[in-house]
């Protein structure tokens, strides 16, 4: 992998090569070119290359690129084989509808525990997990080591709920409340999630071309 700092679009588009070379492979394809690869992402050749040159040389002249072997070496650097341990951390519709429907495994992470505020939701199950009631975060953290946590609390409660977890190990965040974590944790790698705004954006696509 290289040693100089790769730019956030480059990671970006990564996971949609790992997902789109994993649609080549079940549908047969051994190996491909940059050129057949672009058109049907609709990228560039050369901005192809020029992402996965980022990271080393993956294809050969005259060959192109092995479609299982690139989606694997893809996978590695995204750190799909890490199974990093990850906590729920507000299990409300929306935090059940992302442990219930999300395959963490294949992302990279392990989702080992949820945790909750409301006496309703505490004691329901989550797939293989049951939520726990957010007193036993704490210990929960201490005693199992999670490295990353999904956000899906109250705004009013981000902020105190941000600062604990990071004192109890947590280094990422899935991010789907509207506080910004960044401002006073520069150092926190973070993704936040904004679905409202997602859809607003579409809301500007769709209008925009009456």
């Amino acid at each position: 992998m290289s040693k100089n700092p790769i730019s956030n679009s480059v990671i970006r588009r990564l996971p949609r090569y790992h997902r789109f070379l994993g649609e080549l492979e079940a549908n047969g394809y051994v190996r491909i070119s940059s050129k057949e690869l672009s058109e049907k992402m609709g990228l560039t050749a050369s901005q192809i290359r020029q992402d996965f040159n980022c990271f080393g040389e993956f294809g050969q002249q005259g060959y192109g690129y092995n479609v299982s072997d690139l989606r694997a070496e893809i996978g590695k650097i995204l750190g799909l084989d890490c199974n990093t341990p990850m906590i729920l951390v507000g299990a409300g519709n929306l935090g059940t509808a992302i442990a219930s429907h999300i395959d963490f495994r294949s992302k990279g992470f392990d989702l080992i525990g949820a945790f909750d505020k409301s006496r309703e939701v505490v004691g329901k199950r989550i797939g293989d997990i049951t939520v726990m009631s957010s007193d036993e975060l704490e210990r929960f953290c201490l005693e199992h080591n999670p490295k990353a946590a999904i956000l899906c609390i109250p705004l009013g409660h981000a902020a105190e709920t941000v600062e604990k977890l990071i004192a109890l190990g947590i280094k990422g965040f899935w991010n789907f409340t509207h506080y910004d974590i960044r401002t006073n944790h520069s150092d926190i790698s973070v993704e936040n999630v904004h679905l409202g705004d997602s859809l607003v954006t579409l809301s500007y696509v769709i209008n925009s071309k009456k």
